[in-house]
């Protein structure tokens, strides 16, 4: 395993499945071993190459779900599209031990580098969530000093990714705490869970957990289809938090 190679070395490189696992009835966890493994920074995504036998090739993007203490893997978070040919591919027919092809880690724009100790809030709906479960995990697996809270919006309960690892989480440090919306469910799981899609009092209270200066100096990182993305950047403004300390991924239309 290479960890030097530079973003500029970076090349298309066959990687094996070593394991499927379904975190969500519609979102699956893919664990791919690659021949060269490049140290990603947490809310980075690899490009993903499938060739048919008669040639095709279809090429989609996947959020990393694993922090970079994951030596030597990624694992990436698969969402279920019912038109989507390669997301379909991962969940009907991919087998543990065939390979694919991956060109990555890419981006660095939406990225919360391992040296960044602002305080985080993460916000993110559905499968937008994936991105920003990397940030957190390198920074509880890190034992940073750094407060983050993450505001995840899902339909129900059983949608939420990684449901028992936050809990888990939170449990471990007191510097990381997390809210869900529930929008479809009839009750939360908690006293800070709500039923209902995310408002403006779930961000002020997000905020609150990061400290007294959060809203002068925490960093807000937005995941979502862009409808979702829009409406909680005008909440975050609204409460005084800076544009320039916003940062958003926008999936699907």
């Amino acid at each position: 395993m290479d960890e030097a190679v530079g973003q500029h070395r970076l090349s298309w490189q066959t990687a094996r499945i070593d394991a499927l696992q379904a975190l969500t009835p519609r979102v699956m966890r893919v664990v791919l071993r690659p021949d060269r493994w490049v140290r990603p920074r947490p809310g980075q995504h690899l490009d993903v190459r499938l060739t048919a036998e008669d040639g095709y090739q279809a090429q989609r993007s996947y959020s990393l779900l694993s922090p970079p203490q994951r030596t030597g893997l990624y694992e990436l978070g698969i969402e279920r599209l019912d038109d989507g040919e390669v997301s379909t591919r991962f969940h009907d027919k991919a087998q543990h031990g065939e390979t694919i092809e991956v060109l990555g880690p890419v981006g660095g724009h939406f990225v919360l580098d391992e040296s960044n100790t602002r305080p985080a809030l993460l916000i993110g709906g559905g499968s937008g969530v994936v991105p920003l479960l990397s940030m957190a995990a390198q920074r509880v697996g890190a034992y940073s000093q750094a407060h983050t809270t993450l505001l995840v919006a899902a339909r129900h309960l059983d949608e939420v990714l990684l449901w028992p690892t936050l809990q888990r989480w939170e449990a471990f440090t007191p510097r990381f705490r997390s809210r869900l919306a529930l929008s479809r469910d009839t009750c939360a799981p908690r006293a800070q869970d709500h039923v209902g899609r995310i408002d403006g009092a779930d961000v002020a209270w997000a905020l609150q957990q990061l400290g007294d200066v959060a809203t002068e100096s925490a960093q807000v990182f937005i995941c979502g289809r862009n409808d979702f993305v829009e409406s909680i950047v005008h909440m975050v403004t609204g409460l005084n938090v800076p544009e320039v300390s916003i940062r958003t991924e926008r999936f699907g239309s």
